[in-house]
């Protein structure tokens, strides 16, 4: 299916929406960094714009900041920072990851700019938070670390595929509650397109990309999945850790170093539940048709995948290449008459792979055979400044320059009396509020 009428019902997600902080701000005393705008950085973007992490400059001082005003105030009113693509017009809005501005936070950056960017009494301004060292885990501590082996990324060169190996020296079987990939340094980020990790037997032949228990994804601007309570995943003791990588140059000879962190529940205890993370509703499916993206155009394309089991779904994350913009999930329910809803849309950006973990309260509840329904645009036009070559029709493929469009979803299974139950207690809960 194909569309050139989407953008404007759909993609425009960072449109500019009506700001009631800046209004409010009209007649009444400018904002000042010291008391505003330094209280709203140090909450939502200094995690990145510090010393040695990964934004190109530093958020922190007033004297860091003042340059930087206009483009500042250019960035948040169209929501590009911080990096947070969830359409905010539908569907759910509670997610436990959730480093957006609200529509006052923004007025706010937004008058104090256009009232010049005063500093206020540098007295006033609050002590920046603590961090912990720009190297360190989003899981804390790790229980368990796994480097892989360098593999050397040449200056220019096709894309890279296949197997890094490693020990992980884990002799009993313990469960997952926490799990993270990282490249490790800036320069390592640039070449690791994406890493999925695998625990496989140690006779693991290096030429096997298949097979083995599924770990996690890693790809650009990913962060941490933690798990919900009362969920793990049990990593076998004795396995081997399988890196499955996809590497491309940018120019100059990189070392792709990658380490794994995970952290596990105390020895002998087993979670109530088995958390799964999966890619599903791809475009690309031999069941669903070829992706197929003309040149010069937008396009839309779509997948689908049924849970033959009832589910509280936990985690979504879209995944696209370059020309990748936009995605939703819908469910279909097996209803009588059939229902669907859409769960959620987000822009996408191919330097912020984000995943969106849901709060526990709303987490979607989904019976047994409800059917994901996975929607993905995709911008071949010259307007898409990613594309490379806006002439070249695109299909799926593993490359780079190639596409690719699916949805990893984190869920974990419930039988049919716990989704029942769960149904019933979020709906008194739900009275509960209503009530007061």
């Amino acid at each position: 299916m194909r569309t050139t009428t989407l953008v404007a019902a759909f993609v425009l997600g960072s449109a500019v929406l009506a700001l009631p902080g800046a209004a409010a701000a009209q007649g009444t005393e400018a904002p000042t960094f010291a008391n505003d705008v330094a209280p709203i950085l140090y909450r939502s973007c200094v995690n990145c714009h510090r010393p040695g992490e990964i934004a190109p400059m530093s958020l922190i001082s007033y004297r860091d900041v003042r340059p930087w005003a206009r483009s500042i105030r250019e960035k948040v009113e169209t929501r590009a920072m911080p990096p947070w693509h969830i359409d905010r017009r539908l569907g759910i809005q509670s997610f436990k990851n959730d480093p957006s501005l609200t529509d006052d936070e923004i007025g706010t950056i937004l008058a104090w700019v256009d009232a010049g960017a005063p500093q206020g009494n540098p007295a006033d301004t609050p002590v920046p938070p603590e961090f912990a060292p720009a190297d360190s885990w989003q899981i804390g501590d790790p229980d368990l670390v796994v480097r892989f082996p360098t593999y050397e990324v040449p200056a220019a060169g096709p894309d890279l595929f296949g197997n890094l190996f490693a020990e992980m020296g884990l002799e009993e079987d313990r469960y997952i509650t926490a799990i993270q990939t990282r490249p490790v340094g800036d320069k390592a980020r640039q070449v690791v397109h994406h890493a999925l990790s695998y625990a496989v037997e140690p006779s693991a032949d290096e030429a096997d990309m298949s097979g083995g228990l599924f770990l996690v994804e890693y790809a650009s601007g990913k962060l941490a999945e933690i798990y919900p309570p009362d969920s793990g995943l049990l990593l076998p003791g004795g396995s081997q850790a399988r890196l499955s990588y996809h590497l491309h140059s940018v120019g100059e000879p990189i070392d792709a170093d990658v380490e794994l962190g995970i952290n596990f529940l105390p020895a002998g205890e087993t979670p109530k539940f088995i958390r799964y993370s999966r890619q599903l509703g791809g475009s690309q499916n031999v069941t669903t048709g070829i992706l197929d993206i003309p040149a010069g155009e937008i396009s839309r394309s779509d997948g689908y995948a049924r849970f033959n089991n009832a589910a509280r779904i936990t985690m979504f994350q879209p995944h696209m290449h370059m020309l990748g913009i936009y995605q939703c999930i819908e469910f279909i329910y097996p209803t009588q008459p059939v229902r669907a809803e859409t769960v959620n849309c987000a822009g996408f950006d191919y330097n912020w792979h984000m995943n969106y973990n849901y709060e526990d309260d709303v987490a979607p509840l989904i019976p047994a055979g409800t059917i994901l329904h996975v929607s993905s645009w995709f911008d071949n036009s010259a307007a898409n400044r990613g594309n490379v070559d806006p002439s070249n029709w695109v299909g799926n493929g593993g490359r780079t320059i190639d596409e690719m469009g699916f949805a990893w979803i984190g869920w974990h299974d419930l039988t049919d009396e716990e989704y029942e139950a769960a149904v019933a207690e979020r709906q008194a809960a739900r009275e509960r509020t209503d009530d007061d």
